[in-house]
């Protein structure tokens, strides 16, 4: 059987959801308006990379589709596709470091780049991928080139939280904003590759179709249904968080932190009307809504905001065990107040 995100990955077409996206840039390109610099951004799963990638090989490929897109065939197209065209640079993390951030060397030796003549074409293209995984020195690094930028280098940066940049590298690139696409479209694209599992994954993955399709098999469906039961228990008192703990990390911290983020904002929308337009986990409703007349809405806001500060901080070096446990405490906590508010009633 074909792997469903084989067939996505193999193809250089655009997702239907990036046309919008897409005709900005080339709009932007005919009239010879192309920034020095972009900011694409995004929910996680829209394809931010994608759209980057395919446009950064259209505009070194010398015979484009009438579509805009690049030919695939010529000798920089298939340069391109091999990573190894000399006009075409990406920034990303270091593999080898446990920080998973993008470090000053690599920024300057990009700076170094970008006053080089192009090679084979008129122009040059650098991603920055992801560029929110910049430390501070690289992103100040990055500065002086967006202040003296080379008229033939298009810098793209690509971001899912464009908040942990800098404002005044933020101010210096024309954002580009991809926008989660209408639940019609989305479908009309998974359902072909996921059949009738393309709705609930598409509702957990916030309507980002690629993250409904790479993230969500049925494994880690099997693991996250544990993870919300286990939620459940901590919350009646009828689990050991620390305990617990020890199964959401070996779950994985960001399926974790994510899953904890849709018990508490599912939560927090039962909290504000019993009949919420969206849910992440419709089933887990009614075990929700006695959470919901009992909860503290502060204390459930300030646990939320600390799962996404843990989220924020995944790819750094925190000890995922112990932030777990800390969190499910708290969760915990909470929880034992509704129960005390309850057995004073």
């Amino acid at each position: 059987m074909t792997d469903p995100l084989t067939k996505v990955s193999a193809d250089g077409e655009l997702l239907p959801w990036l046309e919008p996206a897409w005709a900005r840039l080339r709009q932007a390109q005919a009239a010879d308006r192309l920034p020095h610099a972009l900011l694409v951004v995004g929910a996680r799963g829209l394809g931010k990379r994608r759209l980057a990638t395919l446009f950064a090989r259209a505009l070194l490929c010398p015979t484009p589709r009438p579509d805009g897109l690049a030919c695939g065939v010529c000798a920089d197209c298939r340069l391109s596709a091999a990573g190894s065209h000399p006009d075409l640079a990406r920034v990303a993390p270091d593999p080898e470091s446990k920080s998973g951030e993008i470090p000053i060397d690599a920024i300057r030796e990009l700076t170094e780049r970008a006053v080089l003549t192009p090679v084979r074409g008129a122009r040059k293209v650098i991603l920055i991928d992801p560029a929110d995984r910049m430390n501070a020195a690289a992103a100040n690094a990055l500065l002086k080139t967006l202040e003296e930028p080379a008229g033939n280098t298009l810098l793209m940066l690509i971001a899912e939280q464009p908040g942990r940049l800098p404002a005044t590298i933020r101010s210096r690139c024309q954002l580009l904003k991809l926008a989660v696409p209408p639940s019609d479209q989305a479908l009309a694209w998974l359902t072909p590759l996921l059949g009738e599992a393309a709705a609930p994954r598409l509702r957990l993955a916030y309507g980002a179709p690629l993250r409904a399709l790479e993230e969500f098999d049925q494994a880690t469906l099997d693991s996250r249904d544990t993870l919300v039961r286990s939620f459940i228990g901590i919350g009646r008192g009828e689990l050991d968080p620390v305990a617990a703990a020890v199964a959401w990390s070996a779950a994985g911290a960001r399926l974790s932190l994510d899953c904890l983020a849709d018990c508490l904002c599912d939560l927090l929308r039962l909290m504000a009307s019993p009949a919420p337009p969206r849910l992440a986990d419709p089933g887990l409703a009614p075990a929700l809504a006695a959470f919901a007349a009992y909860v503290d809405p502060g204390a459930a806001q300030r646990l939320l905001r600390r799962v996404f500060a843990a989220r924020g901080l995944l790819e750094s070096t925190i000890n995922a065990l112990m932030q777990l446990e800390s969190l499910l405490i708290e969760w915990a906590r909470v929880g034992q107040r509704r129960l005390n508010l309850k057995e004073t009633k």
